[in-house]
């Protein structure tokens, strides 16, 4: 078997190291008898792991006693409507736009606002701009009063990132962030947050797990008409046991806490991926041949889209690199191109197989 460098946005590539061992651990969990899958989520077996997982998380991201952390189902799209149900309180929020998973975000938030009796309020975009950059301080229009400021901090489709917590904008309120394609990418300050939402797909695990991160504080304000497993209070009360969870990808999830623990932590995870990106940013940047249109002081680690400046030559680009065992460049439809995600999984050896076809295929073409 020859396994590809899979460049895809999400679902992703998970670590080797993790794949092996779920696959030693597939038909007896540590002498339990069956598998992770076949565990009832109450057992003792099945706690321990949830257990494990939301220890290791706590200690990679070092998050506060005062906050709690809930494993729920959903995917980060479904946090769309469940952040405004528990925090709108019948007052108003703001969002920044940077790119599409923000846009979706606020236009959700926007079409509940009049059920949940509040208001939702554009306090930033950068549309006109192409999504090519962030928000410029003089460009925001923060609500004081607001209930809470949402905000995506790196946008999977645009490649923008958010990653000095110094341009985090100071409303003087709760700051709600996306952080699904970058979280657990490099060591953050979840203090500077209210909460925190990571759909699994990138740097944690399968798809349809998604994890919150909620400040205590903010537990409790859910609009009436919230659905009791929509409620993060409740939640928080059943160590998000209130149904049964999405106990395989918890328990993944779970080993890719472990091994980045191995790594040597965040700051070691950082260090890595910034020698990934800098070797892709810097060939883009010395060839006339492809382009990144993203500011500089804005560019994604995790997210690097590229054109070529001849795009007729896309389909033998994508089709070349498929045969390189180079996979899913293909950009999103939305902004076309090409797309490489270099998530956590992605090892470096990966990112300069794709360099090193990139120079051969503009050497060949240009």
């Amino acid at each position: 078997m020859t396994r590809v460098y899979n460049f895809s946005a999400g679902p992703a590539a998970l670590p080797e190291a993790v794949l092996r061992q779920a696959a030693e651990e597939m038909l007896d969990w540590h002498g339990a008898g069956c598998g992770v899958m076949e565990m009832s989520h109450r057992g003792k077996e099945f706690t321990s792991i949830v257990e494990q997982a939301e220890a290791d998380l706590s200690e990679l991201l070092g998050i506060p006693d005062n906050y709690r952390m809930l494993f729920l189902q959903g995917g980060a799209t479904q946090q769309f409507a469940q952040i405004p149900m528990n925090l709108l309180a019948g007052g108003s929020a703001d969002y920044l736009v940077t790119g599409t998973w923000s846009k979706k975000a606020y236009g959700e938030a926007k079409h509940l606002a009049g059920a949940l009796g509040g208001a939702v309020r554009l306090a930033g975009s950068t549309e006109t701009a192409g999504f090519t950059r962030l928000l410029r301080p003089d460009e925001l229009d923060l609500d004081p009063r607001a209930r809470y400021l949402h905000l995506c901090t790196n946008e999977t489709i645009h490649g923008v990132e958010l990653r000095d917590a110094n341009l985090l904008p100071d409303a003087g309120v709760p700051l709600v962030a996306d952080m699904s394609s970058h979280i657990l990418s490099r060591p953050i300050d979840v203090s500077c947050y209210g909460l925190i939402y990571a759909g699994a797909q990138k740097n944690i695990g399968p798809s349809g797990l998604v994890v919150v991160i909620v400040r205590e504080d903010l537990l409790g304000h859910a609009a009436p008409m919230t659905p009791t497993m929509m409620d993060y209070r409740v939640m928080a009360e059943n160590g998000s046991m209130l149904n049964t969870p999405p106990t395989y990808a918890i328990y993944i999830a779970g080993l890719v806490f472990r091994w980045l623990k191995a790594q040597g932590g965040l700051a070691a995870v950082e260090a890595n991926n910034v020698a990934k990106s800098n070797l892709l940013y810097d060939f883009l940047d010395a060839s006339d041949f492809y382009e990144n249109r993203v500011a500089h002081d804005s560019r994604s680690r995790m997210n690097i889209p590229f054109l070529l400046r001849d795009a007729a030559l896309n389909d033998a680009f994508l089709a070349g690199a498929t045969a390189a065992g180079l996979t899913q460049l293909k950009g999103h439809k939305s902004v076309g191109g090409m797309r490489a995600s270099i998530y956590n999984a992605m090892p470096l050896a990966g990112v300069q197989a794709l360099v090193d076809y990139m120079r051969d295929f503009s050497a060949r073409n240009g």
